[in-house]
């Protein structure tokens, strides 16, 4: 009986331009858990830009298989694809390994760089091995293998897969590591009081005294989406944001120019608050969305404040983004990574994880024995949170 799997050409793509754009997102599309944020635009943007190269720590590969094309003899197609880094550091990763990297410091090893399979600076839960099948994805997460272990770089690690991709990186045998992040849902909420009438009686009345103060400091918003971002509140937002860095010493991932290349490129996937005082611009907040009922979910991802009020934040980040979740009809809000103060506001605790292959025998035992204490603590974590449910009675429940 003859062979019919494909006979699969693996390639290693230095630069995204130079692979389709359509196919790269057809790929997508095709996933159980697509993102905007793996979309040809958003990854070429935050390399074009300067935000994630060579220069900043993120020294871009990309890990294709090809397949011959049915349609067109002479001919390759795209079977599956994902996006890879090497890294000189682990800052913008959300998953934290600092320790891992002091301990091969103490004794002599060099941690960095590493390979990373993740969106830059972004801790968004979906698809990373973008395939057009089951095969093909394994083949892809071999061949991601095989580079790191002839590679002699420390370690591979994979963030934020989606279940089914973690399932398939435990059983090659990479290392599980367990996180959890704060989501809202929205079983058809008609409207926030509807929402807010599903909460505890302490957290309804606290969620109305804080709109209620910023209402009161005479604080207005807007939603922009596509075109109506212009330049103008881009170069507003972006000193927001970067506002927000300086207030924390630290120097901002992105820039104008991403920003201006994501609203060029895919508009239809952005959503920006702006809170008005006196008639001036004070604050403001970038959403992505997917309203694909496929997907129905918005991402907060940044945020920033020329002026400091009392709940602002809060309001600016997570209230008008849940007014809009409710209008539009969009299933899930994520507002971002951590921030057990998401739960007095209606998110409940999400278990994610990542995939972790380290070189070293002698280290990978002993984080494999760290992370298996990490899960246990991990797991005592969610039932406490749970166990804190800020719901009176289940979201759409009678």
């Amino acid at each position: 009986m003859s062979d019919s799997r494909p006979n699969y050409r693996t390639e290693i793509v230095l630069d995204l331009a130079d692979i389709d754009a359509a196919a790269w997102d057809a790929l997508l599309a095709a996933q159980a858990e697509p993102t905007p944020f793996l979309r040809h635009a958003f990854l070429h943007a935050m390399h074009a830009s300067g935000s994630a190269t060579d220069d900043t720590g993120w020294s871009p590969r990309f890990l294709t298989l090809w397949v011959p094309d049915g349609n067109e003899p002479g001919r390759d197609r795209l079977a599956a694809a994902m996006p890879l880094y090497a890294k000189s550091h682990s800052y913008g990763e959300y998953v934290f390994d600092w320790a891992w990297a002091d301990a091969y410091r103490q004794h002599g090893l060099d941690y960095y760089p590493k390979w990373l399979a993740a969106v830059p600076f972004t801790p968004v839960r979906g698809a990373r091995l973008l395939a057009e099948d089951d095969l093909a994805r394994t083949v892809l997460l071999r061949f991601a293998l095989a580079l790191a272990e002839e590679s002699q770089l420390s370690s591979l690690h994979i963030l934020f897969p989606s279940d089914h991709e973690a399932d398939l990186m435990q059983e090659a045998g990479m290392m599980m590591r367990h996180g959890v992040q704060f989501h809202w849902t929205n079983p058809g909420y008609a409207d926030f009081d509807a929402f807010l009438a599903t909460l505890s009686q302490k957290k309804r009345k606290n969620i109305r005294a804080e709109r209620r103060r910023v209402a009161e400091a005479g604080i207005t918003f807007r939603q922009l989406r596509g075109a109506a971002i212009d330049d103008a509140a881009w170069k507003f937002f972006n000193r927001c944001y970067r506002q927000t860095y300086r207030e924390h010493h630290s120097t901002p991932y992105l820039n104008l120019d991403f920003f201006r290349r994501i609203g060029q490129a895919m508009p239809e996937n952005l959503l920006l608050v702006v809170a008005t005082r006196d008639g001036a611009d004070i604050a403001s907040s970038l959403l992505v969305y997917d309203a694909d009922p496929a997907v129905s979910t918005l991402y907060g991802r940044y945020w920033g404040a020329l002026e400091h009020h009392p709940c602002l934040h809060f309001e600016t980040a997570y209230y008008q983004p849940l007014e809009f979740c409710i209008a539009e009809g969009i299933g899930t809000f994520e507002g971002g990574a951590q921030g057990e103060h998401k739960m007095a506001r209606g998110f409940l605790p999400v278990a994610t994880r990542s995939a972790h292959w380290l070189a070293h025998p002698s280290f990978a035992d002993a984080v494999e024995r760290f992370l298996a204490r990490e899960r246990q603590g991990m797991d005592a974590y969610l039932d406490e949170l749970n166990d804190r449910n800020p719901f009176a009675r289940p979201p759409g429940g009678d």
